[in-house]
């Protein structure tokens, strides 16, 4: 973080990893005044996102323009209006000098006195490398770590690549340059002939609705030009005596690969406006096998042909798997699906693997250890390799040993994620958050007491209702977690896992006028019916006691709605990032039918959606007819439901391992426990 004052101030937060960013969408969802210092590529990344949970965001710029690294004056005076219509606020020339409050963030104060509200900063004003302890081995340092074009420093065997190397007077902040130094200095380790000459920074904004990419340099001695200002399009080419050296796509980014893979290859141009326009038109046959297709993870197209041709993969997901190409942010994806259709002459439809590595599909795995009566992760990737190469499968696979299993399974935490391995959702800071079983969004005075009691005991930081009707107490230390659970004395409300979570209620028709179904008593009844099943996601459910559906049910996972005559199941639905409201599947005149049916289902989603697959996604993929077919048949769905029943038998309430925990230091420090994801010793191919 920059050396400006109050930079350490509650509410003041940095855009650099994933607890950043969940840090940032909680304080959005608070704040009144949030600020955005730096109007470079990931300042307005992290505006958009603000912006997106419905709160007004200024962007605050020390230049006169947004993305000056990239852009030129045209392009940035295009970007502004398109940014502000994204519901970006954007202030130039301002340098922050104060970041003031008392506690927390109150305001930014600027170098002129002006002072700007805010009540929540995110700083992102570039990268400042970590070089105390090089300079204290004594390595000669610039800005970074000083390195030649084989990553050496000056030290006898001493290696520096990404952030804090400085290579040609330069530090490189992206992802794509640190793995070109990688490559180059693996090879320098190795004694193979490899040189760094520097590389070509290319970059896009992912921001919804704009379409922009910057490559290279913004200006050079000709440049081609072909802009559109109605229509918010502006490409430019740059050519330094006579070979390109960057480009500007702002609203229409097509052949920016194209672009890039000239620019890196210094390409000569002799008419820049004809290759400006050719460039629009190029296919993925057009492309050089060294044109980079993934910058996230440097994955050039030649990559992704020779996964088809020498690696025997078949499909994208295949490739994507092999080469990690589209598994970044995601943007090259339907690049690397068109490269990877011309290079097999047509695509095929192609499985969901469990395990891409092996190409092993759920349902196969699910035969192999039913039939094999394998028990435990060990067992399935012993007897069939699963997990043994990146080790990423290694969560689905926990789940599907215990699905298969009814629970009664050999359980391996190392196969958990660290939020399944203590039964609690680790939070940006390294603690925990615990959230207590509330049936129905229905508590007791005894058990607010014991919460306020525990809360205060154990220094939660906050104590938040959420939006499923329950109480979350945020910042409890890991070695408090037994105790804290004790002290509750109520079971886990699965908060922190793929599993069924929370049961949403209106008050129905024991206090409500409009009221006409028992919505609190089926919700605590459902509730109760399913607590502590995992599933392949986390599935949320609501009862409203009447259509005016004040539970939301109508998007949930599994709703139901007291209509006349009767209930209303629906499955598949959502409100978050994806809203879609939930399909009928079943209009049933009692409680206990209702109850049957959604149970029914519960049990057919547990047994065949792909991990990580919401219902949302589960129910158009297998389709409605099919769904019914299974859960309202009455042979079909007494199979479930006796399926269900012997896993829920094997069931037990995690927060018990307070008493008899899984392993001596399950509690202890997080660097004591064995790392989830890689394959084990001597076990990749």
């Amino acid at each position: 973080m920059p050396p400006i004052p109050g930079i350490d101030l509650p509410g003041v937060h940095p855009f650099r990893a994933p607890a950043d960013c969940a840090a940032i969408r909680a304080g959005a969802e608070v704040a009144r005044h949030p600020v955005v210092v730096g109007g470079g590529l990931l300042g307005l990344e992290a505006a958009r996102g603000i912006a997106a949970q419905g709160r007004p965001v200024k962007v605050v710029h020390l230049m006169d323009r947004l993305m000056e690294r990239q852009l030129d004056a045209g392009a940035a005076a295009m970007l502004a209006p398109a940014i502000a219509e994204q519901g970006v606020e954007v202030l130039l020339e301002r340098r922050t000098a104060e970041i003031v409050g008392d506690g927390a963030v109150r305001a930014l104060r600027f170098a002129d006195g002006e002072e700007l509200p805010a009540d929540l900063v995110v700083v992102s004003i570039g990268i400042t490398p970590q070089i105390d302890l090089a300079r204290d081995m004594g390595l000669l340092c610039g800005r970074g770590i000083k390195v030649d074009d084989r990553l050496r420093t000056s030290a006898p065997d001493v290696w520096a690549v990404g952030e804090c190397a400085e290579h040609d007077h330069v530090v490189y902040g992206l992802v794509a340059p640190i793995l070109e130094q990688a490559r180059t200095a693996a090879a320098a380790m190795l004694r193979e002939d490899a040189a760094y000459r520097g590389s070509v920074m290319s970059a896009k904004l992912k921001v919804a609705g704009i379409d922009l990419v910057a490559i290279g340099e913004p200006a050079g001695d000709v440049e081609a030009l072909a802009t559109d200002g109605a229509g918010g399009v502006y490409r430019k080419l740059s050519v330094r005596d006579g070979r390109a050296v960057g480009a500007i796509l702002l609203g229409d980014a097509r052949g920016a690969e194209a672009l890039l893979a000239a620019v890196q290859a210094a390409e000569s141009i002799d008419d820049p406006l004809a290759h400006l326009a050719s460039a629009a038109t190029a296919g993925p046959g057009d492309l050089p096998d060294d044109a980079q297709v993934c910058n996230c993870n440097g994955v050039c197209k030649g990559d992704l042909v020779a996964a088809v041709e020498n690696d025997g993969c078949g499909t994208p997901r295949e490739v994507m798997a092999r080469t990690r190409a589209g598994t970044g942010c995601g943007s090259c994806k339907p690049l690397v699906i068109d490269i990877v259709a011309l290079a097999t002459g047509g695509l095929s439809d192609e499985p969901a693997y469990l395990c891409p590595c092996r190409k092993q599909t759920r349902d196969a795995l699910a035969r192999q250890i039913r039939e094999a009566g394998l028990h435990s992760v060990s067992e399935v990737a012993d007897a069939c390799g699963t997990g043994r190469e990146c080790g990423a499968c290694k969560p689905a696979l926990a789940y599907l040993v215990s699905e298969v299993n009814a629970n009664l399974h050999r359980e391996e935490r190392h196969a958990r994620f660290i939020n399944d391995r203590v039964h609690a959702n680790i939070q940006n800071d390294g603690t925990f958050s615990v959230v207590p079983r509330i049936h129905g969004g229905v508590v007791s005075p005894d058990q607010l007491r014991r919460i306020a009691d525990a809360a205060e005991k154990y220094g939660a930081r906050m104590v938040k209702l959420t939006g499923g009707q329950r109480i979350d107490l945020l910042g409890v230390r890991k070695e408090d977690l037994p105790a804290i659970w004790r002290d509750l004395d109520m079971p886990s409300g699965h908060a922190y896992a793929k599993a069924v979570r929370t049961v949403k209620t209106c008050v129905g028709r024991d206090f409500c006028r409009f009221g006409i179904g028992d919505s609190i008593g089926l919700g605590i009844e459902m509730e109760r019916e399913w607590e502590g099943l995992y599933t392949p996601h986390k599935v949320k459910s609501a009862v409203s006691g009447c259509p005016r559906n004040c539970a939301e049910a109508t998007v949930k996972d599994i709703g139901v709605v007291a209509v006349d005559g009767g209930w209303q199941v629906r499955v598949g639905g959502a409100a978050g990032a994806t809203v879609r409201e939930g399909d009928i599947l079943a209009t049933v005149p009692t409680r206990a039918e209702a109850l049957r049916i959604s149970t029914a289902f519960l049990q057919y989603y547990r047994e065949n959606a792909d991990y990580k697959e919401r219902t949302y996604d589960f129910v158009p993929r297998i389709g409605l007819d099919a769904i019914r077919e299974a859960v309202l048949g009455t042979e079909s769905a007494a199979v479930l439901i006796e399926r269900f029943r012997l896993a829920k038998a094997a069931v037990a309430d995690p927060w018990l391992e307070r008493d008899e925990p899984y392993h001596p230091r399950q509690f202890t420090d997080l660097d004591a426990e064995r790392e989830l994801v890689g394959p084990p010793a001597g076990g990749a191919r």
